[in-house]
């Protein structure tokens, strides 16, 4: 006599199968591809200048926070841990702009009193 034995595992799997996200996957690809484009044509077309400096950090800043969002699924978590994240962030960017300025200050100053 044979005897079977029936995994109780095997009887969890029996079902559908989820539909693949494919239409969400080509809605972030799109996104991506489109704000690449527009980086692009600014970092290429414009003329070199603070303005265009600008649009083209603000607009790679929005892509990093996108890909954060999509890619680290960080869109799904709490609003206080992505609060614990952007805030020490965004610290951080104000960190290096205050000592970007402060040491321009000082290399102008030091460079001056040389002179």
């Amino acid at each position: 006599m044979a005897s079977h034995s029936h995994n109780s595992n095997e009887e969890e799997y029996i079902g559908d199968i989820p539909a693949p996200q494919t239409k969400a996957i080509w809605r972030v690809f799109l996104i991506l591809c489109g704000l690449t484009a527009i980086e692009f044509c600014f970092a290429f077309f414009m003329d070199p200048s603070t303005l265009r400096n600008s649009i083209y950090i603000v607009l790679t800043l929005f892509k990093a926070f996108f890909i954060v969002g999509e890619f680290m699924h960080l869109k799904h978590e709490t609003k206080s841990l992505i609060w614990s994240i952007l805030i020490p962030s965004a610290l951080l960017v104000w960190l290096l702009i205050a000592l970007i300025t402060e040491g321009t200050y000082f290399g102008d100053n030091v460079y001056n009193y040389f002179k």
